[in-house]
């Protein structure tokens, strides 16, 4: 049986999911979170490390999009174009309305599709929920608030139940 809150995958940080690891689990759209996930949320712009880990996964036939709750347009909206990738806003996470909208503008199925987050009440959940494969990431730049420290502290003993832990063997 699936737990909702538990992670298929962890990993230290998204340039550690490779191409080859979602060819060889079928995925062909990968949704990224952005804040924490892909950059810290005060950094506007995707650096180059991120741009050319966009670029192998579309070499590889893996589209990516962003799949984001940012209440700001303008921030996803401008990372996005930089990297020229789509994106679904206000997506709702962890409910799947955002999640169908992305899998339906690129015509793939829940089974060709991970979540990559750095939420378990977010991203895992919503990738759990739509039948997609939940992929982890430690939070970019690490949690700074009280609130971020606390909820990361919380989501400790859901990531220990994974038991593949990219983080292990990734060192």
């Amino acid at each position: 049986m699936r737990l909702l809150l538990v992670p298929d995958r962890l990993f230290d940080t998204y340039a550690q999911v490779t191409p080859e690891f979602l060819r060889h689990s079928g995925i062909r759209l990968l949704l990224c979170d952005l804040d924490y996930t892909l950059a810290p949320k005060c950094v506007p712009e995707p650096d180059e490390a991120v741009r050319r880990w966009i670029g192998a996964m579309g070499e590889a036939g893996v589209t990516v999009m962003i799949l984001s709750n940012n209440r700001s347009p303008a921030r996803v909206e401008r990372f996005c174009r930089d990297l020229g990738i789509g994106y679904v806003g206000h997506a709702g996470k962890p409910l799947s309305q955002g999640f169908r909208r992305a899998m339906e503008q690129t015509g793939v199925t829940a089974a060709e599709t991970a979540m990559l987050g750095d939420k378990l009440l977010t991203d895992v959940l919503c990738a759990n929920l739509g039948g997609a494969l939940a992929l982890m990431v430690e939070p970019a730049g690490g949690p700074k608030t009280v609130w971020q420290k606390a909820l990361h502290a919380m989501q400790a003993p859901f990531k220990r139940m994974n038991r593949n832990d990219r983080r292990k063997t990734q060192r």
